[in-house]
């Protein structure tokens, strides 16, 4: 849809009698209280795959009370860049707030609600771990978290408007050397004070970090399939009896795969991280009994040797039933060689064929 001329809004304005403007009063936080985040365009910073100058993307987080920003460049964005940068800027600032303020996008906030929004798990997570609780400002009213609205058009503003770089390391360390001789010493116009005096009044009032950073994790829905497993990495790993056919909720990484009720988030089951095609079932939702089928199966694979039948043994006692194709494959294999008997009068017929093309009959 076409965008009306302004003179046609300017006369719609005349007739409605004007948009009545929303007070926006500031607000005032106690030390520690409140931080807000965002992000902005940074400055055109040369690609180190492309060669080519690229626009960044430039992350703020302000604190509420003093004002005491980080600035923080990147060239993309995802869910984990996100809570990365955060991570950075509370080691830069030496503590958290109890609260952090938040625009709703996806890399935050899933679903936007005025009174219960779906947080990215990710960076819900990585809030908990850090102690911290999310607020997003609701849809299309970017005051609720101003400061930091007027923190990212500051940098942009001052240190790096025209500004072109060569490496994203060149740029940072000259942000954060404006950050520290400028930003930090400059008496803040609403607060009317030094923002590096008034962090140091706050700074003892933030939240202790933790020891360690937060661990990450990959995240996803998976349908249970008529095995009773979902698919992660090419890996299979059993659910509990009732959800097959159903959606469940799950986080893995180097070492741990965990599925969950979408719903409630309850941990349904928990299993080790295994290798390509690979399966695994908890001890609980195991058959009492081994399906007389596998059980005819590997009688078979024993028939046809000793060291087949304990090749084929150890396949299903490491992947149980999700090795029944490998060990049905290597019975079929052991199946189309034939016997001694054959072998040695196949070659004799083969040798007495190269005696007489020989003597050339």
């Amino acid at each position: 849809m076409r965008r009306a001329p302004p003179a046609t809004r300017r006369f719609a304005l005349k007739l409605r009698g004007g948009v009545t403007r929303e007070a926006c009063p500031t607000i005032v936080t106690g030390p520690g209280e409140e931080t807000q985040v965002d992000y902005g365009d940074g400055p055109m910073v040369r690609h180190p795959e492309t060669g080519k100058y690229r626009r960044t993307r430039l992350f703020a987080m302000t604190l509420g009370h003093s004002r005491k920003a980080v600035w923080l460049l990147c060239f993309k964005s995802s869910s984990q860049k996100w809570c990365e940068l955060h991570e950075e800027a509370f080691a830069r600032l030496g503590g958290t707030t109890k609260t952090i303020v938040l625009d709703n996008l996806k890399e935050g906030v899933l679903e936007p609600d005025m009174y219960d929004p779906e947080l990215n798990p990710l960076y819900r997570d990585m809030l908990a771990h850090y102690g911290v609780v999310a607020l997003p400002a609701r849809v299309r009213h970017p005051d609720r978290k101003g400061k930091v609205e007027s923190s990212v058009g500051f940098a942009q503003g001052i240190p790096l408007k025209g500004m072109r770089f060569e490496s994203l390391e060149e740029a940072q360390a000259y942000l954060d050397r404006w950050t520290e001789r400028w930003a930090d010493t400059r008496i803040h116009g609403t607060t009317k004070r030094q923002v590096a005096a008034a962090f140091a009044e706050e700074r003892p009032a933030l939240q202790a970090l933790p020891v360690e950073r937060f661990k990450y994790y990959g995240y996803g829905t998976r349908t249970v399939h008529l095995d009773g497993c979902v698919e992660v990495d090419a890996a299979y790993y059993g659910a509990p009896p009732g959800w097959l056919g159903r959606e469940v909720t799950v986080q893995w990484n180097a070492s741990l795969v965990r599925l969950l009720d979408p719903s409630t988030g309850e941990l349904l089951r928990e299993h080790r991280k295994k290798p390509r095609g690979w399966r695994t079932v908890h001890p609980s939702d195991r058959p009492a009994k081994t399906p007389a089928t596998t059980l005819q199966l590997l009688a078979r694979a024993r028939r046809a040797g000793a060291s087949v039948g304990a090749l084929c043994e150890e396949i299903h006692k490491r992947r149980e039933e999700g090795g029944v194709r490998q060990v049905l494959g290597i019975a079929k294999a052991r199946d189309r060689v034939p016997p001694l008997r054959h072998r040695r009068s196949l070659l004799g017929r083969l040798l007495r064929r190269d005696v007489l093309l020989d003597h050339g009959a």
